[in-house]
């Protein structure tokens, strides 16, 4: 099984950016998704920003990260 986490671009340079996951930043590669911008949310796999996502699932998915590492 395969998990993609979701994260915010704060900076790019080039092919790569650098990312906000529930406050760890991160370094991904971003050439799978088409024009990456600053403040843009992604869901992030292997290093690979493979998929642009909006604020609203974003907020989900970092929801629902947290409740499950808290339930362990």
């Amino acid at each position: 099984m395969c998990i993609a986490i979701p994260g915010k671009i704060v900076s790019i340079d080039g092919d790569y950016a650098i990312t906000n996951t529930m406050g760890v930043e991160s370094e991904v590669n971003v050439k799978l998704i088409e024009k990456p911008s600053i403040n843009d949310y992604v869901l992030i796999h292997a290093g690979c920003a493979i998929e642009k996502i909006d604020y609203e699932y974003f907020s989900y998915l970092e929801h629902t990260i947290k409740e499950a590492l808290r339930s362990n």
